[in-house]
């Protein structure tokens, strides 16, 4: 059960759900900003006072403070974004802004003081608002322009700072979420197959754009993609289930496959050929895509699903669908909760995409309550998410005996966050309660819970303090 040497320990959060000041320092608006029900709901024309993002926990100005806590827990790796509009505030601007440069450049000196190293999401459910409404976002090529215009920036200026580079967040998330993953200002059910798909190709063109810019200004640094894993059981061995099961994954697999064969699949070209669509690519594309691989692929992963063709009940509070798992219990907010999965999802896509793995998202959003820990301070027994966490853990120590090149486990919202989803907070995945609630009222304090000491000690013994 022994993690290598070198293990990168840490968390992860998103610059969108913890920095808040989102007008502060010349930033322009984002697509968040105009998000209050996450997913939920359609956006808003405009900011309004009952999005909890437009504060957050107000990391922007405490960040000190959250990276000192990260440090005492012994992080060795601490995964963030880097909000696009801070540094191009309309994305098609000439020049960049200083200020938010700056902050980034203030925020990574804090990590690295600490001997923590930044791992940097270069686009995370955050593209500037003006590239949506203008442009329809990734549906339109001249993106990949804008987009490689801001990856040369922040290269430049923080390549001898950042190690470990993320192209996008969980890119296949694009198909459920368009706005949210890819900036399309189109609602999805009136967005054709035709454009979402030309979409997500330019994301794939800018991705594989990014990696080559990085090889050439960064030839020490590594660079991977990311994208949402979650394994589909068939709900029954009728072979009907088993094909639609493999399907499903297609769907998922296909970004990983370009990312890291740097070639469109032949199932995707029968599914573009069947549906009427037709990738259309730019002189070079294919040669882009074709030697432009990445370094590593890094992923998500919070619960698997079941798919039958016979459907059944649906899980809650899942983005991507799917049917309920009989087998496994689910969490406050109903997504279901299973361990292996983990270790059956590293495994799969090690002997996919034969490419070293680094888990960048993982954790338990629960219903924390703070209470009075006994010695004038304030704290959460949050044992579930302990147990979560170690029982997850354990699968990829498995993973690893089973010869799969792990880099690092990141959990996420190691400090509570905004939810991505749902825009509340009070889904809370932290090491660290933030007294904020989603009416708005909270000093903002920082709080240890009890899980906080649990991953201190597991970093410290390099995981060798996790219970079987």
């Amino acid at each position: 059960m022994r993690f290598p040497k070198g293990f990168l320990w840490g968390g992860a959060v998103a610059a969108n759900q913890v920095e808040g000041a989102y007008n502060a320092d010349g930033k322009g608006l984002d697509i968040q900003d105009v998000m209050p029900r996450g997913v939920k709901a359609p956006p808003t024309e405009e900011p309004t006072p009952d999005n909890m993002k437009l504060i957050a926990i107000d990391f922007y100005h405490r960040y000190k403070d959250d990276v000192k806590l990260f440090a005492e827990m012994g992080f060795k790796v601490f995964r963030t974004s880097i909000a696009w509009s801070r540094i191009y505030p309309n994305g098609d601007d000439e020049q960049p802004n200083e200020a938010g440069l700056k902050f980034y450049d203030d925020l990574f000196d804090e990590c690295l003081k600490y001997g923590i190293e930044p791992l940097v999401t270069i686009s995370h459910y955050e593209t500037p608002l003006n590239l949506a409404k203008k442009y329809d976002g990734w549906v339109n090529r001249k993106l990949i322009g804008f987009y490689e215009k801001y990856v040369r920036t922040i290269f430049d200026r923080y390549k001898g700072k950042v190690k470990y580079w993320l192209t996008f967040n969980e890119i296949n998330s694009v198909l459920h979420a368009p706005l949210m993953s890819g900036g399309i200002w189109t609602p999805l059910e009136k967005l054709s197959k035709q454009d979402l798909y030309q979409a997500c190709h330019h994301e794939l063109v800018a991705s594989a754009l990014a990696t080559k810019i990085a090889r050439e200004m960064m030839p020490e640094a590594k660079i991977g993609c990311m994208v949402i894993a979650m394994p589909i059981y068939p709900l029954t061995p009728n072979p009907d289930d088993i094909i639609k099961v493999m399907k499903e994954d297609h769907f998922n697999d296909f970004f990983g496959d370009v990312h890291c064969r740097g070639i469109y699949p032949g199932y995707m070209k029968r599914y573009f050929r069947e549906n009427g669509i037709e990738i259309k690519f730019a002189d070079g594309e294919e040669d882009l895509l074709r030697d432009n691989t990445v370094d590593f692929v890094s992923f998500s992963y919070y619960m698997s699903i079941c798919d039958s063709t016979q459907g059944g009940p649906k899980g809650e509070g899942n983005l991507m669908g799917g049917i309920e798992n009989p087998y496994l219990k689910a969490s406050d907010f109903g997504w279901q909760i299973d361990p292996q999965g983990l270790r059956f999802i590293l495994n799969k896509f090690w002997d996919r995409w034969q490419k070293p793995l680094f888990i960048v998202e993982n954790g338990l959003g629960a219903n924390d309550v703070l209470i009075d820990d006994g010695n004038g301070s304030k704290t959460v027994n949050d044992d579930y998410r302990i147990e979560y966490l170690n029982d997850h853990l354990l699968q990829v120590a498995e993973a690893l005996e089973d010869g799969v090149p792990v880099m690092g486990y990141t959990t996420w919202g190691c400090i509570d966050c905004v939810s991505a989803s749902t825009a509340q907070l009070k889904k809370r995945y932290g090491f660290i309660y933030v007294d904020r609630n989603d009416d708005g009222t909270g000093t903002l304090e920082r709080y240890k819970k009890k899980s906080f000491g649990w991953y201190k000690e597991v970093i410290a013994s390099n995981g060798e303090s996790l219970k079987k």
